[in-house]
């Protein structure tokens, strides 16, 4: 019997791996791809000399064991947040460490919005930069084709990937993990069969190579990191996926298949330039014996298109969890699987991810520039989560402050080097991704800081509960059956929707619920802490809904469920009433640049209404409108 459990254990420990290598590693898993051609592209003629190549691998070689093997798999994703990670997960962990301290939350806020935004900017990098290189394959067969036929032919592909985004990846699901243990394979044997000729590049495998080429190549060697960055994309996706996988199968994929592959091939490329320097143009394809480019090619297309999957997905995940945390705008969010509630599609992101896609493609037009506008988003959202996961070690893992120091110094010098690397290329369209990031920046700060400016005016307007409770007992008006439930973000304050009826209807129901809804700072509440109920006497009661920032909030599913804490619902007596309010920019008014204002009131009047978040039918619903200048 014990015997039967652990091959049962093994075998479902071998499919999350399996489902693992398809999902996390699709995009570090093509950075092969360019890596190597966009690093050794430094030297001023173009071809790379032996010194070069035997510094740049050891460079690739030593960053994927510090920061992918050491920071990622091993240090980073520790700080797991209810078995969630990723770097608004991250970011919750990390200010529950702070409270009871403003600014410090503050600026941890800060820090977390400006790499999440960022994160967007990898989700429109990543699938063009991927695809573009895969499809760049075709020039090493036919090197005289027209130069808009690789733009060209990544736009339709593009096009085919988001439009499918609406069915969701569980119908393919299943496919990822095999092709991608095929493209690793692949990968290797041509690795391989380059280094057989030429083994002594091994010797890359020695730090002192990686030393030698800073000291001889001064600047230029600092240049190259910000190529040796893009051995390291996809990285995040190692932490970001952690919920869907578990840490142990994503561990277990990357040392003992992902990395040993992804090694392989990179000496592999460095053995064919020792050889053929010339073959810096493209060294990937040409590791690929000449019968094989087209076959090569569509696998590579292939791959490169799952690897812009995860990301895609990556950024449906991270949108949902910043909706919930009051970061983003409430956007339609469309269930694409009956079994994993994380496959989602939001239709509004994917539109935008599109768009900005086929801006980058058009525009770079090969992932050879693409590649200047890469590395700042993805050191960016790295720098970031090192600075996040050292508070979480800090104050949640009670490391010692000299261990938090020593660890902050090695991780931070390493990606403040990696980030200024890339901060040089900024005018060769380093500005893109930054200009994305800071453009997402504004719009979710601006949305965080609007809400909290409405909710203030709302607090400030509002009638003090008590006493209204005392003077309905005194003087009661016409009461109607059934129960009245109105949404509020003030427990202590008569909600404007309850004024408004009583002042118009002349009524108020035999139960009125004032509800509030709080989403928390994990991925789920827990069963004891998701309803709260307080009578506040005269049939009032005060009704607190808790939901964690992975979760739908449903209102009526969790109302159903209130008859075990003595406050039934009959869904079919119950009425809903809710404040709509209409946002007026006042310049006059203290809290945010009029522009702010206004965009913030162009954003509210264009989300998805909260009862249509909530989940509320809108046959049970009464909308009042209600005027707050901010």
């Amino acid at each position: 019997m014990h015997g039967s459990v652990d091959n049962e254990t093994r075998r479902r420990l071998a499919a999350l791996a399996l489902g693992a290598i398809g999902v996390v590693y699709g995009d570090i898993g093509t950075s092969p791809l360019y890596t190597l051609q966009a690093t050794l592209n430094h030297d001023g003629n173009g071809v790379p000399t032996s010194e070069s190549v035997f510094g740049v691998l050891s460079l690739i070689f030593w960053a994927q064991i510090i920061v992918v093997s050491l920071k990622y798999v091993v240090f980073i994703m520790r700080a797991d947040n209810k078995g969630e990670g990723g770097i608004m997960a991250l970011l919750a962990l990390a200010l529950r460490s702070a409270r009871g301290d403003a600014r410090m939350r503050w600026i941890l806020a800060i820090l977390g919005i400006f790499g999440a935004a960022l994160f967007y900017g990898d989700g429109v990098i990543t699938p063009a930069i991927s695809v573009l290189s895969a499809v760049e394959g075709v020039k090493v067969a036919a090197p005289n084709l027209p130069h808009w036929v690789v733009p060209s032919t990544a736009v339709v592909i593009l096009f085919l990937l988001f439009s499918l985004q609406r069915h969701g990846t569980e119908r393919v699901g299943r496919l990822f993990g095999p092709v991608m243990v095929i493209w690793f394979i692949v990968i290797a044997a041509l690795g391989v069969r380059q280094i057989a000729h030429n083994p002594h590049v091994l010797f890359a495998l020695n730090p002192w190579y990686a030393v030698k080429f800073f000291d001889s190549h001064g600047m230029q060697a600092f240049i190259a990191l910000g190529g040796v960055v893009l051995a390291l994309t996809g990285a995040e996706a190692l932490y970001a996926d952690m919920g869907h996988f578990g840490k142990k199968p994503i561990r277990l994929a990357w040392f003992s298949f992902v990395l040993p592959a992804l090694v392989l091939n990179y000496f592999g490329q460095g053995a064919l330039l020792l050889d053929h320097p010339e073959a810096i143009d493209n060294p990937f394809f040409k590791l690929v014996p000449s019968a094989l480019i087209y076959p090569m090619v569509g696998l590579a297309t292939l791959a490169t298109v799952i690897a812009s999957q995860a990301v895609i997905s990556g950024a449906f995940s991270m949108t949902r969890e910043a909706m919930s945390l009051g970061y983003s705008m409430r956007m339609p969010v469309v269930h694409t699987s009956r079994e994993m509630s994380g496959q989602i599609f939001v239709p509004w992101v994917n539109a935008f991810l599109l768009t900005m896609v086929l801006i980058a493609v058009l525009g770079f037009r090969s992932s050879e520039n693409l590649s200047a506008a890469y590395g700042i988003a993805v050191t960016g959202t790295m720098t970031t989560t090192t600075i996040l996961a050292l508070v979480v070690a800090r104050y949640q893992w009670h490391w010692s402050r000299l261990t938090v120091l020593f660890a902050g110094m090695l991780l931070l010098t390493i990606d403040l080097s990696f980030l200024g690397a890339n901060l040089i290329k900024i005018e060769y369209g380093g500005w893109f991704p930054l200009v994305l990031g800071v453009g997402v920046f504004i719009v979710m700060t601006t949305w965080r800081r609007g809400r909290e400016l409405v909710v203030r005016e709302i607090k400030q307007s509002g009638l003090a509960l008590e006493p209204f409770i005392e003077n309905v007992g005194d003087h009661p008006p016409l009461r109607v059956p059934g129960t009245a439930v109105f949404l509020t973000a003030n427990q202590h304050a008569v909600p404007h929707a309850l004024l408004h009826n009583l002042k118009h209807n002349k009524v108020l129901h035999e139960r009125n619920v004032l509800l509030t809804v709080e989403m928390l700072e994990t991925p789920v509440a827990d069963a004891d802490e998701r309803i709260q109920i307080t009578s506040m006497g005269g049939e009032f009661y005060g009704m607190e809904l808790r939901y964690g920032f992975a979760e739908d909030p449903n209102i009526p599913k969790a109302l159903s469920q209130c008859s075990r804490s003595g406050l039934p619902f009959d869904m079919m007596d119950t009425t809903f009433f809710l404040s709509r309010e209409t946002i007026i920019a006042d310049a006059r008014r203290p809290g945010m640049a009029l522009w702010r204002d206004k965009l913030f009131a162009f954003m509210a009047r264009n989300a998805l209404p909260a009862t249509a978040f909530f989940q509320i039918p809108g046959n049970r619903l009464i909308e009042l409108g209600a005027q707050v200048e901010i």
